[in-house]
Order: C-alpha cells, then sequence, then structure tokens
C-alpha cells in the first residue's frame, strides 16, 4: 500500500465529545467498495455462539469516546466501521463494513486503534440467531456513514434489532458503551497498548503483520 494511499484513507474527522469537536478515529475518505468475487472469498463465520461485539475506542487521558464500532457474527463475520480508519489490504471493505474477519483481522483491528493515547474497550453479548442476523442484514445494507456520525449510526442499527429497542441514539460513543454494558451477559474487557500515539503507525504495522512481513 502506498504511503499516499494510506494517508489519504487517515483523513480524521471531528467527533462531538464534550460539547465540543475533538478528533476521533473516523475517516471521511470513502475507499472502493469491494466486488461480490472478493466478498465470497474472504468470507468467515467464527465458531461459537451468534454474537454482538461492541468497540469504544476511549482517550486514556480523558475518558472520552473517539470512535465506535459493531462485530457481528452471524452467518459470516463483519465489522460494521462507521466513518472508521481501519484499513488492510487482506481486509476488504463495502459501504463501511469490513469483511473476512478472522481471528488475526480482529486482533489487527483492535492493535491498531489501542495505543499509549486510546484503548479499546470490548463488549461481547451472546444473542439469538435471528437477532445476529437482523444485525447483520442491517449493517450491510446500512451504506456509508459520515463523518462524526460513528456512534450515531451504530446505535440506530442495535435499536433495529429485536431486544435491543430500548437503546438510544447518541452521538456519544461512551453513552453507547454505557447502554450496552447494560444489556444481561455482557462481558467487558479493555485492550491496551503503549505503542506510538499515531494511528498511521499503528495501522501500518498491523498491516504489515497481515501480509506476513
Amino acid at each position: 500500500m502506498s504511503v499516499g494511499r494510506l494517508l489519504l484513507r487517515l483523513t480524521l474527522c471531528a467527533s462531538v465529545a464534550g460539547g465540543a469537536f475533538a478528533l476521533s478515529g473516523c475517516a471521511s475518505q470513502p475507499q472502493p467498495n469491494a466486488d461480490d468475487a472478493t466478498l465470497e472469498r474472504v468470507a468467515y463465520r467464527a465458531e461459537g455462539a451468534p454474537s454482538l461485539t461492541l468497540y469504544t475506542m476511549v482517550n486514556n487521558r480523558t475518558g472520552q469516546g473517539g470512535h465506535t464500532s459493531l462485530m457481528v457474527n452471524a452467518s459470516e463475520r463483519v465489522i460494521f466501521d462507521p466513518a472508521g480508519s481501519f484499513y488492510a489490504d487482506r481486509v476488504p471493505e463495502r459501504d463501511d463494513v469490513l469483511y473476512g474477519i478472522t481471528p488475526a483481522v480482529e486482533q489487527a483491528y483492535r492493535g491498531s486503534h489501542a495505543r499509549s493515547t486510546h484503548h479499546v474497550m470490548v463488549q461481547e453479548v451472546a444473542v439469538t440467531p435471528e437477532q445476529a442476523q437482523r444485525a447483520y442484514e442491517l449493517v450491510v445494507s446500512n451504506g456509508r456513514v459520515p463523518g462524526a456520525y460513528c456512534a450515531n449510526a451504530t446505535a440506530s442499527v442495535l435499536k433495529q434489532v429485536p431486544g435491543f429497542e430500548d437503546i438510544k441514539v447518541t452521538f456519544y460513543p461512551v453513552k453507547l458503551a454505557d447502554q450496552f454494558e447494560q444489556r444481561p451477559g455482557v462481558k467487558t474487557t479493555r485492550y491496551y497498548e503503549n505503542d506510538s500515539a499515531d494511528l498511521q503507525e499503528g495501522l501500518a504495522r498491523n498491516n504489515a503483520i497481515l501480509n506476513g512481513e
């Protein structure tokens, strides 16, 4: 991947936080949509129960959320990364949905966002196959999300999943995480790395790892 392409991908958006605008992990520059053949080739179904996993990128200094995304394990495992910055050569994207989410890709996703300035709150809940498939259908049909709407778009999706109708739509990632935490059976972990604060470096490093470099 060229430096120019990486830099283009990493144009940061502004997210609403604390009544002001703060830099987040969102990117406003869209990537070309992958074709059907590519998505079929990388499709990955994780073992275990169907589940929804909410990611919240949290500023270590302020505690404010910088980005929200949602991993859906249904007929295949995908990550809805609305206006997200993540990019890897082996991970095709269509309309803000990342495909082929193997364990290695999921680790690269967390590792790219966790750095000296931010950690990743990971909240996983088991759901029925019907709930998971509904969430999958919603994210793959949602379309691209404008910058600063990551939490808003994710909450809007969750609200349409049976059993999650009480989710309130919000622009604030941590407020959405607080609501998700109240779901019965949610398992919450926090993932930390103490490497460079530069998101670009994390993306480039994990892209190289996935490429076996």
